[in-house]
């Protein structure tokens, strides 16, 4: 596919209103509820989410994509790691995050930083666990307005299971390769007291398909309700992980694609469980303050803290001899120790302006972090077969001095405002606007290294306008536009500390129409992305790419939904024309301008549908495709597409549930992911397995 130009061409004036001057809403003339309470128990199909908006607002009446994963499909899935969740998503690319972090590209841009969890950054680079999550909310395109830097290709923001029901549940999966999980979740209302608790939590002992792999995990999730008043609450949780792996790059390429070895092979030291690990320690706690001033107003503060560590130790290829048929393998240590905190500021108003109803949101937001690493890499420690590896015998610590050490700091103020209004019945607006004033210093320990600083601002505006001729049908148009500072995610560099930040624009038109009384939803969006002055890292020199702009047109098209008769699905098609338009860079001998950027299949597809069987049993099966994708900027090595076929059987009853995932049905060999700036770390996919699961509610 090939749009040759924009699909939308959108001029956006915003005038903000002097709000003191107008009269509050008379008893008779509120805003339409935004609250859906679903008849049905459960479904597939959604009708609300908050990470759009930061209010809960139908997604009928959102300009923008949203995907929303319920606990539903969460369940039916069998899904234990965020890549479980996202792979069933349009427009999705996969990246083995250096084998020690979620990493995804969102409509061709990664999003690294681009993670949250219940409206909060949560940009540490570990690998999440879903023991505590009840949905997940996928905003695609830029989300700065709302959320500050970062969110090219979109933001993915983890829904948390709240206090306010009575519940104990425990789970029990047993699975291919050892794998061992518990879970539980207790829920209770003290009504007398206005206080509701709820403590979640999983431990995992397991091996994997991969030779040495392992995983060791604790998670633990306690949290607290208190409702002071009918029109005030204030919410508590904590969260503590550890998570403890094989730091797992995956295999090299030869003659253009990955390696034809078998899945399990590891290409690192042979003691891999004691000098190729990565240990990741998350903390966290998070207060929410809500306050009704009264029926036009209320006020949220938000405050979440955390702590996290990193010791992650590894080995992967650094270079590819072909004639040899040989690899050359570098080992190294990364130690990262981060802690800081964010805190939002909200006031929601509810208005009617020349006899039009408005949600306004108006924010602020402060937040600290310091992120403390140092990273020691040493090239060459063995030579192995690319075909046959024998594996060397390595020690812990990499013998070399430290390519990085050092602390950065990274202080954010902003401020934004967002109206959310009803023109008339049957046109909306979204538009919004944010303010950032983003700092960041670099405090070397290096001899002869200096210490740097910037300080970036930036406006993020948004608009869109959405169009319902009747209940079921619903169209827009937006525009939205983010920034990506120079050390988002990592510190600054002398390599990178001048370079102004990244800037993306996201021109979108799309429309949504509901099936069988709600029941279903078909969507689809057409859109343009372009962001410009894009860098990125070579793994093996750490030196700077730079790659130039970026832009991808693309169409996506869901179907979500219950179809009746015990027959729900969910199913997605994603068509990119992704390209890097500008560039001087060079990569593997070959000019990255003209060439489409990494991880980023033209063609990918996904189905999933389950079928109520009666007296108790559900069946399900699905299907997840990909098509060719590239391993590096070079273009010169493809990672072939491929189909993967999952299926589940389970009977519910009442008190108890019983559940068997086969993934891989057909035992495809396949690469599932790659690193994203290099074509010599693809890694491959599970083979066949299996999961049992035992779900018991008392």
């Amino acid at each position: 596919m090939k749009l040759n130009k924009s699909p939308l061409a959108l001029a956006v004036a915003l005038a903000l209103p002097q709000l003191a001057t107008l009269p509050a809403f008379a008893q008779d003339s509120t805003l339409p509820a935004v609250t859906v309470t679903a008849a049905r128990e459960s479904t597939y199909n959604p009708v609300s989410a908050s990470s759009a908006t930061k209010i809960d607002a139908p997604l009928r009446d959102i300009p923008q994509t949203v995907n929303v994963v319920p606990q539903e499909l969460l369940r039916d899935q069998a899904a234990s790691s965020m890549e479980d969740v996202v792979k069933g998503i349009p427009g999705i690319g996969l990246s083995h995050g250096d084998g020690q972090r979620d990493q995804v590209t969102i409509r061709g841009f990664t999003a690294i930083a681009d993670q949250f969890i219940d409206g909060m950054r949560d940009d540490a680079l570990y690998f999440r666990d879903l023991s505590n999550i009840e949905q997940v909310e996928v905003i695609k395109g830029p989300a700065s307005v709302l959320y500050g830097r970062g969110s090219s290709g979109g933001m993915i923001n983890r829904i948390t299971k709240k206090p306010g029901i009575d519940k104990t549940e425990v789970t029990a999966t047993f699975g291919s390769w050892n794998k061992k999980r518990g879970e539980f979740d207790v829920a209770r209302k003290l009504s007398e007291s206005g206080v509701a608790f709820r403590v979640t939590g999983a431990k995992e002992d397991s091996d994997g398909y991969r030779d040495q792999q392992f995983l060791k995990r604790e998670a633990f999730s306690p949290s607290l309700l208190w409702k002071l008043s009918a029109d005030t609450s204030v919410l508590v949780q904590g969260e503590y992980l550890s998570d403890r792996r094989l730091t797992d790059f995956g295999i090299p390429s030869y003659k253009g694609t990955a390696v034809d070895v078998d899945p399990s092979t590891y290409f690192g030291a042979a003691n891999a469980r004691d000098v190729d690990f990565s240990q990741a320690r998350v903390k966290a706690l998070a207060v929410a303050l809500e306050h009704r001033l009264n029926g036009n107003w209320s006020l949220r503060n938000a405050f979440r803290r955390y702590d996290y560590s990193l010791n992650r130790n590894n080995t992967l290829v650094g270079s590819v001899n072909e004639a040899a048929q040989t690899a050359s393998l570098t080992h190294g240590n990364v130690r990262r120790q981060e802690d800081g905190y964010f805190n939002q500021t909200e006031l929601t108003q509810r208005v009617e302006i020349l006899g039009m109803p408005h949600q306004l949101l108006y924010g602020v937001e402060f937040s600290k972090q310091d992120k403390d690493q140092v990273n020691r890499s040493q090239a060459n420690v063995a030579s192995v077969n690319i075909f046959k590896p024998v594996l060397p015998v390595l020690p812990l610590a990499a013998n070399v001095a430290p390519g990085t050490d050092n602390l950065g700091i990274l202080k954010n103020q902003s401020v934004y405002v967002q109206d959310l209004a009803t023109l008339t019945p049957q046109w909306k607006m979204l538009a919004g606007v944010r303010y950032d004033d983003f700092s960041q210093e670099t405090r070397e320990r290096r001899v002869g290294q200096k210490n740097l600083d910037r300080t970036d601002r930036a406006w993020s505006p948004r608009a869109g306008l959405v169009y319902q001729p009747s209940g079921n049908q619903s169209y827009y148009v937006s525009f939205s536009k983010s920034f990506q500072p120079s050390g988002e995610t990592f510190a600054l560099a002398a390599n990178n500390a001048a370079i102004d930040p990244e800037k993306t624009t996201n021109k979108e038109v799309g429309a949504r129409f509901d099936l069988l009384d709600g029941l279903a939803t078909v969507s689809a969006s057409l859109f343009r992305l372009e962001r410009t002055g894009i860098k990125s890292s070579d793994p093996a020199t750490n030196q700077l790419i730079p790659i130039g702009t970026q832009r991808t047109d693309g169409l996506e098209l869901t179907l979500s939904g219950d179809l009746g008769q015990g027959w729900k699905v969910v199913s997605g098609l994603a068509l990119l024309d992704a390209e890097i338009t500008r560039s001087i860079a060079r990569d593997d001998g070959r000019m990255v301008q003209g060439n489409q950027p990494t991880l980023t299949p033209k063609r990918s597809a996904n189905l999933w549908l389950n079928k109520e069987l009666g007296g108790g049993w559900h069946s399900g099966a699905g299907l997840n495709y990909q098509g060719d994708r590239f391993a590096n900027t070079g273009n010169t090595t493809v990672l072939p597409g491929y189909t993967v076929v999952d299926a589940m059987l389970a009977y519910r009853a009442a008190a108890f549930d019983v559940q068997v995932n086969v993934n891989n049905l057909f035992d495809r060999d396949y690469i599932v992911s790659g690193h994203g700036s290099s074509k010599l770390l693809n890694l491959p996919g599970a083979p066949r397995n299996v999961r049992v699961t035992a779900r018991y509610r008392f």
